[in-house]
């Protein structure tokens, strides 16, 4: 994994956090949730998606909200991408929109509030809850106390069942590690004139919420009620949070927490500390069955739902667009992988042509030492013959000369019949030229035949000269 990402490790869920997903009902069916064993990173079997325990007891449950599975394709993100504190935000928006405003989670209302931000340290720069929902600096909004950070929440990832459901805009985005977080224009998007038009009553009725005096709604309230009614906010459901039927609605998960167990939780996921009491209930009533939405607020829910459809309608139409993207990236990915292959093939090629060149440099390199050899050889051959020649000439002069001394004393001629083929000339040269071996090899058969002489004439003398000694070997008298 590049440095820049934070690492995934072994999952480490304590038996605390396993009883508390028993007790929210997570893991009701039997095969709901399945814990990693050995493997250090997510590799989720077949139908399996890679969620959190700080995810899950922060209203999320599969099938997903449709209205969740929007924001991750408009914004490019995946789920494990957002932190404890975004989901939260997500699920109370859904809840407020659905119990206390009377509506769809609706898209427009949702830029008025939302955007997103990068999540960076000093030393690191995150890819597991890398991305950050923030509410704008200019909206006047719930003030949830959020704790500053999740202690220990990237090191309790598991794995969550992809529930069937009528429409895979239901469904999560199956897990892929290596996909980078890349920022989009998207994050920042805000609502157009005619959005902010259409949603004002909706900002008007939260600035009520907020500020009623003795009736004030606040983000910890939210929270203690979607907890305590038992309905995950980020779960698609057939019907809406307004029409809640109490504890035999079909949306619930488990039977109601105890109040230990809901103050327990309230606080963990809050900033809340023990001096801060924990609202046991909210104090404006929220939209149910019991406190169904005013006639007038239906139609007003007709036509902001159209609004929501619209949006689904856009996303639908982003989507065949990113389809006939994918197409011509893979198209693009089809041509360079071809032109990866005749690369490939190119390089071969010259590679070949490189050792052929390289071979024939070899074998001229070969054949210039082969021809430098010969004309040593040569050269060699030469100064022998020259050697040899000046060699004949001086054995000539001598030979000349002592032809003139025999002319002096017996008063007759003498010449070479051939001087330039001439039998006495050749064998002068010849011991001019081997002399020195001849000797040599007289010595070493004298010292040999000194060494035998005593063994076989222990009672004669040694001869002084070879010859004399060479004779004493070849005598015929018998040996002593």
């Amino acid at each position: 994994m590049a440095a820049e990402d934070l690492e995934w490790e072994r999952s480490k869920i304590s038996n605390q956090d396993l009883n508390m997903l028993k007790r929210l009902g997570l893991m009701k069916k039997e095969d709901a949730i399945r814990f990693p064993s050995e493997e250090s990173y997510p590799n989720p079997p077949m139908e399996y998606r890679v969620s959190f325990v700080d995810h899950l007891i922060r209203g999320l449950s599969t099938p997903i909200h449709d209205f969740l599975r929007g924001l991750l394709f408009v914004y490019g993100i995946q789920l494990h991408q957002l932190t404890p504190n975004s989901i939260l935000h997500i699920s109370i928006f859904i809840t407020l929109c659905e119990c206390f405003l009377g509506v769809p989670p609706n898209w427009a209302l949702w830029k008025r509030i939302f955007c997103l931000r990068r999540n960076a340290s000093r030393n690191a720069t995150y890819n597991i809850g890398g991305v950050v929902i923030c509410v704008r600096t200019d909206v006047d909004y719930f003030d949830v106390k959020f704790p500053d950070s999740v202690q220990g929440w990237r090191k309790k990832w598991l794995y969550i069942h992809e529930e069937s459901a009528n429409s895979v805009e239901h469904n999560i985005i199956p897990f892929d590690g290596n996909a980078k977080i890349q920022r989009r224009r998207s994050w920042d998007a805000e609502a157009s004139e005619e959005e902010k038009k259409a949603t004002e009553a909706l900002m008007s009725r939260i600035h009520q919420l907020q500020n009623t005096r003795g009736k004030e709604l606040s983000g910890v309230q939210i929270i203690a009620y979607f907890l305590r009614i038992r309905v995950q906010p980020l779960q698609a459901r057939k019907n809406p949070l307004w029409t809640y039927a109490g504890g035999n609605d079909a949306n619930r998960l488990s039977s109601d927490l105890s109040a230990k167990d809901l103050e327990k939780l309230i606080r963990r996921i809050s900033r809340l500390n023990k001096k801060d009491p924990v609202p046991s209930s909210c104090r404006v009533e929220p939209y149910s069955s019991a406190n169904p939405l005013p006639e007038p607020m239906i139609k007003d829910l007709i036509r902001i739902g159209s609004q929501f459809i619209g949006y689904r309608e856009y996303a639908s139409r982003t989507e065949e667009k990113l389809a006939e993207a994918n197409n011509r990236a893979d198209a693009l990915v089809q041509k360079l992988e071809q032109s990866e292959a005749a690369r490939k093939k190119a390089e071969l090629v010259a590679s070949e042509a490189k050792a052929e060149a390289d071979e024939a440099r070899a074998k001229v390199a070969s054949v210039e030492e082969l021809q430098k050899r010969l004309e040593d050889a040569e050269s060699a051959l030469n100064e022998h013959k020259t050697a040899q020649a000046a060699r004949e000439q001086g054995i000539l002069k001598r030979l000349k000369s002592q032809i003139r001394r025999t002319e002096t004393q017996t008063n007759q001629g003498l010449d070479l019949e051939n001087p330039i083929n001439d039998p006495l000339l050749d064998t002068l040269s010849y011991l001019e030229l081997h002399g020195s071996e001849i000797r040599e090899g007289v010595a070493n058969a004298s010292a040999g035949l000194s060494t035998l002489f005593p063994y076989f004439f222990p009672k004669k003398e040694e001869p002084p000269t070879f010859l004399a000694l060479a004779k004493s070997f070849n005598s015929s008298e018998t040996l002593d």
